[in-house]
């Protein structure tokens, strides 16, 4: 989409860009708080992704829009959501409906989740034979890690490889006639293999005969003192307000958490014009003794280790320092925005603090496994990752007859394995449903 759209927010006018979220075109204009709850206490966008909820607002007179999810594609009229908003009237909701009225949809592969390892699955299935229905709550299709750019081209900076590498296995998907439907919300998952679902605002009930759940991962919070504020928000909010808008959380950022994502963002947030005080890493510095094991992960993954140090290198002529053995302990506000306080990871030490707009925290993630359980599919903890992970057979199989899961929703293992996954999972599931692919295609599969 292209052009400019007008938002009234409480009165004041606001540009968006169309197609961008309403959470993008807002913090882009200063506004960060979104809510208030019973408490009288502030919200704002934290996750970014539909999960937490801090960024419930009232569009067009509809209350309890995420902000995060909401498309613009037309004029809006927003309202900060306050938790003691008066009961609508009665006659002014929804007539009644009985399980008869709501439509139902018989794919024979559902595919829940449009991102790497979904996307992965619907090429490798659909390649097999089997017809491919792929649904998804965003508005594009791609998932966290290939987040589309939603605006443009005019004024905003050109896609990168990784949005290019989306876009190509989503073209790929689509010309080989898989089916992906965004916007769409499964919100109940009964058993044996039943789903319920939001369309446009219409109830849908989806009944496959087999169904693939790649729902990916969101985000660990970091519960300190302070950590609910407005401006305070995940590394992954951040990196897609700047990744589908080209919008920046603020003008001044510190990054803190643990692991390669923060320093991705810290670099993308200094090439789009945003200070970065310093990224804050958990982890303590890398040490000589560490050397073998970084040898091994270069051979491994040149490609990441390349990535890592052009983002040390743009962190560095950004100015950012590069914190180690440091955590987030507290977050106060102030009247030009937060006051972050940081400690030693290891407890003891001194104490510092930057005065900055926005704190991007990512501290790691979470499996988005609901569905698997709501279906009944076995999980077993683990205490090394502290997570839950789903049984599953080597061809992705839960314990539930027809039910197939894959990358981050089963265990954390990233992007990359999702998507040499995916296409495993995907074949197995065509496989079973009759189809028998080819032998050329069983071997680009196993090579993958």
């Amino acid at each position: 989409m292209t052009g400019t759209i007008t938002i009234d927010f409480e009165g004041a006018r606001v540009e968006a860009r169309a197609g961008e979220s309403l959470a993008a075109a807002l913090t882009a204009h200063g506004v960060n708080v979104f809510r208030t709850t019973r408490c009288a206490a502030e919200r704002g966008l934290f996750c970014g992704m539909g999960v937490c909820q801090d960024c419930l607002v009232e569009v067009d007179g509809k209350p309890n829009q995420r902000a995060c999810m909401t498309k613009v594609d037309r004029p809006l009229t927003v309202r900060r959501e306050a938790h003691a908003r008066p009961l609508m009237p009665s006659g002014q909701g929804h007539p009644p409906v009985t399980i008869g009225d709501v439509e139902v949809r018989t794919p024979e592969l559902l595919i829940v989740g449009a991102g790497p390892g979904g996307l992965s699955a619907a090429i490798a299935a659909r390649k097999a034979g089997a017809e491919v229905l792929v649904v998804d709550e965003r508005s594009q299709a791609g998932g966290q890690y290939f987040k589309q750019l939603s605006v443009g081209p005019k004024g905003v900076s050109a896609p990168d490889a990784q949005h290019r590498e989306g876009a190509t296995l989503i073209e790929a998907a689509v010309r080989l006639g898989v089916e992906i439907k965004s916007g769409v919300t499964v919100w109940g998952a009964f058993e044996p293999n039943e789903y319920a679902a939001t369309a446009e605002g219409r109830m849908l009930r989806l009944l496959p005969k087999a169904a693939i759940v790649a729902t990916g991962a969101y985000e660990r919070g970091w519960p300190v003192p302070g950590w609910t504020l407005p401006g305070v928000m995940t590394t992954g909010a951040a990196q897609t307000l700047w990744r589908t808008a080209r919008r920046l959380p603020g003008k001044t950022v510190l990054i803190a958490g643990n692991g390669p994502l923060n320093l991705q963002l810290a670099a993308e947030l200094i090439e789009g014009g945003a200070r970065v005080v310093a990224v804050v890493e958990a982890a303590q510095r890398p040490s000589v003794a560490k050397v073998g094991a970084l040898a091994s992960m270069a051979l491994a993954s040149p490609a990441l280790i390349r990535d890592g140090l052009r983002y040390h290198g743009i962190r560095r002529s950004g100015g950012a320092a590069m914190l180690y053995g440091t955590i987030v302990a507290g977050v106060e506000k102030t009247a030009t925005g937060l006051s972050v306080r940081l400690q030693p990871a290891a407890g003891s030490g001194e104490e510092m603090r930057h005065e900055v707009d926005a704190l991007c925290l990512g501290y790691g993630f979470e499996p988005s496994n609901e569905l698997l359980r709501a279906l009944g599919c076995g999980h077993d903890f683990d205490p090394v990752r502290r997570q839950l992970v789903t049984r599953r057979d080597a061809d992705g199989l839960t314990d539930v007859g027809g039910v197939y899961a894959l990358g981050d929703c089963t265990g954390l293992g990233g992007a990359r394995a999702a998507l040499a996954e995916g296409a495993l999972v995907g074949i197995a599931a065509a496989r079973a449903l009759g189809h028998m692919p080819s032998i050329s295609l069983d071997a680009e599969v196993r090579r993958a």
